[in-house]
C-alpha cells in the first residue's frame, strides 16, 4: 500500500479473499465483520490497514467471547483502548481471533470453538494463547494482529508459527477493555511480520488513559528510529545455568547461534546470573491462577453471556459457570482458590510473590552488567496438536523462558531465527523495564541477521496449498 501498487479498498478485498479461501483449513477467526463496505480512513496513519484483535479485547458492535461458552451472545458495548487507538490510526477491523479460553493455554487448543492450526504444518499447535492471532499473521490472513501476554501468550505462539511478538513493559499500553485474565500480569501487544511493524503498532497504541490507572505517564519514546541503530558496543547477556532446564538440542543451538550472530554485529556477550528462572513456573502458575479466580468471579450468566436454566439461584450459577467454562479454566480457578485460602494463603500465595520479587531483584542486577538478555522463546518447536493436552505440567513448561519477563514486567520480544525440522524457533530479547527503545534495536539487529519473511511465506504457501 504505501508504494501506490494498489489501493486500500483493493488490499482490503485481497486479504478477505484469502481469509475466505485459507482460514477453513486453519481456524484463525472466530467473529468477522458483516460489512465490508465502510468508508476507509485513507488519510491517517495506517491509511485503512486491517488488523486482527484476539478475542478477550472489546470493540464496540462485534462479539466478544474470550473463545468461552460463558460469554456466547455477548456483543461488546464500548472500545478497548488499543483497538480505539488503532482505529484512530485508521487501521481498519478484520475480525476477532481465535484463542485458548481466558487466555489460559499455551496451544489454542482450550478454545471452546475448537484449535486453530499451524499454518507451517497443520497437524501442529500456533502456540497459545494467541495462536489464532499469531496463525493469522503468519498465513498472510492478517498484515498485524494484538494479542494479550500473561505468562508468554504474544512470544511463544510467535516463536511457533514464524512471526515476531512483542510484550511491552507492565503499564506501556492500556488494559481497559482488554478482559483480565491476571491482572498483575496481562499486556497487549503486537504480532507482526517484522520488527519495523511492531514498532510502528507500539508507537501507536503505548502511552497513559486515564481509564486504566495501571498505565504509566512515561512518555512513548519513539521507536522506528532504533531498528537502524545496530547492536556495536552493546552488552549481550545470556544467563548462566540454562543447560540444566529443558530444552530441546535444536533450541539450545539456535540460541547460541543468535548470540554469536550479535557478536559479529558488535555486540559483546557477558555471562549474567539468573538463578530463579527455574522456579519461573511454579511462581505463575500460583500468582496467576489466584488472580484468575477473583478475576472470573464476574461470570455467571446473569448480566450477560450464557445462562442456564434453574429453578433458583444458587442453581442457576452452579449450571451457568459448570457448564459455561471449560476445563482448563476450572482447573485454574480451582488452584487459584486454593492458593488463596485462608489455610494454606501465606505458604502458597504470598511465598510467590516473595519468590517473584525475587527474580525481579535478580533481573536487575543483572541489567547492571548487561544491556540486554537474549533467551530462547519456547524450550521446543511447536507440538502436535493433543501431543500434551493430558500432561498440563509438560503444556506449563512451554511458558518455561516466557513468564520470568512477565513476572518481573520487562518488554521482551520474539524473533525467529531458525528452522527445526521445518518448524520455525524464535529468539527472546528483554531488556530493562520501559526499555522499549533497546528491545525493538536489539530485536532489528537480531531480525537482520536471520531473514525470514520469504522462507515463511513460502513454507506456509506450501503447507497450505497455495503453491503452483
Amino acid at each position: 500500500m504505501d508504494d501506490g501498487a494498489f489501493s486500500a479498498d483493493e488490499f482490503w478485498l485481497a486479504q478477505t479473499e484469502r481469509i475466505a479461501r485459507l482460514d477453513p483449513q486453519l481456524h484463525c477467526y472466530l467473529h468477522r465483520p458483516a460489512d465490508t463496505a465502510a468508508p476507509l480512513p485513507t488519510d491517517a496513519v495506517l491509511g485503512g490497514l486491517p488488523f486482527a484483535l484476539k478475542d478477550n479485547m472489546n470493540l464496540a458492535g462485534t462479539p466478544t467471547t474470550c473463545a468461552s461458552r460463558i460469554l456466547e451472545g455477548y456483543v461488546s458495548p464500548y472500545d478497548a483502548t488499543a483497538a480505539a487507538r488503532l482505529v484512530a490510526a485508521g487501521g481498519r477491523y478484520l475480525g476477532k481471533t481465535n484463542m485458548d479460553e481466558f487466555a489460559m493455554g499455551s496451544s489454542c487448543e482450550h478454545s471452546a470453538a475448537g484449535p486453530t492450526r499451524n499454518p507451517w504444518d497443520l497437524e501442529r499447535s500456533p502456540g497459545g494463547s494467541s495462536g489464532g492471532a499469531a496463525a493469522a499473521v503468519a498465513a498472510d490472513l492478517a498484515p498485524f494482529a494484538l494479542g494479550s501476554d500473561t505468562g508468554g501468550s504474544i512470544r511463544q505462539p510467535a516463536a511457533f508459527c514464524g512471526v515476531v511478538g512483542v510484550k511491552p513493559s507492565y503499564g506501556r499500553v492500556s488494559r481497559h477493555g482488554l478482559v483480565a485474565f491476571a491482572s498483575s500480569l496481562d499486556q497487549i501487544g503486537p504480532l507482526t511480520k517484522n520488527v519495523e511493524d511492531a514498532a510502528r503498532v507500539l508507537e501507536l497504541i503505548m502511552g497513559h488513559d486515564p481509564a486504566d490507572a495501571t498505565t504509566l505517564r512515561a512518555p512513548v519514546p519513539p521507536l522506528l528510529p532504533e531498528t537502524e541503530r545496530g547492536v556495536a558496543g552493546l552488552r549481550l547477556g545470556l544467563p548462566d545455568g540454562l543447560d540444566a532446564l529443558p530444552m530441546d538440542a535444536t533450541v539450545r543451538a539456535a540460541w547460541l547461534d543468535a548470540a554469536a550472530a550479535l557478536e559479529r554485529e558488535g555486540a559483546r556477550r557477558v555471562r549474567v546470573s539468573l538463578p530463579s528462572l527455574g522456579q519461573a513456573v511454579a511462581i505463575y502458575a500460583l500468582v496467576a491462577n489466584a488472580e484468575a479466580s477473583s478475576n472470573l468471579a464476574r461470570f455467571d450468566g446473569i448480566r450477560y453471556g450464557r445462562r442456564a436454566a434453574a429453578d433458583d439461584l444458587e442453581t442457576m450459577l452452579t449450571r451457568s459457570r459448570g457448564r459455561g467454562f471449560g476445563a482448563e479454566v476450572k482447573r485454574r480457578i480451582l488452584l487459584g482458590t486454593f492458593a488463596l485460602a485462608s489455610g494454606y494463603y501465606e505458604d502458597y500465595y504470598l511465598r510467590a510473590q516473595r519468590w517473584r520479587a525475587r527474580l525481579a531483584e535478580e533481573f536487575a542486577a543483572a541489567f547492571a552488567a548487561c544491556d540486554a538478555i537474549l533467551l530462547p522463546t519456547a524450550p521446543t518447536p511447536a507440538f502436535r496438536l493433543g501431543e500434551k493436552l493430558d500432561d498440563p505440567l509438560d503444556m506449563y513448561l512451554s511458558d518455561l523462558f516466557t513468564l520470568p519477563a512477565s513476572l518481573a514486567g520487562l518488554p521482551a520480544a520474539s524473533v525467529p531465527t531458525a528452522l527445526a525440522g521445518g518448524l520455525p524457533l524464535g529468539m527472546q530479547v528483554v531488556t530493562r523495564a520501559l526499555d522499549e527503545p533497546m528491545l525493538i534495536r536489539v530485536a532489528a539487529a537480531l531480525e537482520r541477521c536471520f531473514p525470514f519473511a520469504a522462507l515463511r511465506r513460502d513454507a506456509v504457501d506450501r503447507a497450505l496449498g497455495e503453491t503452483s
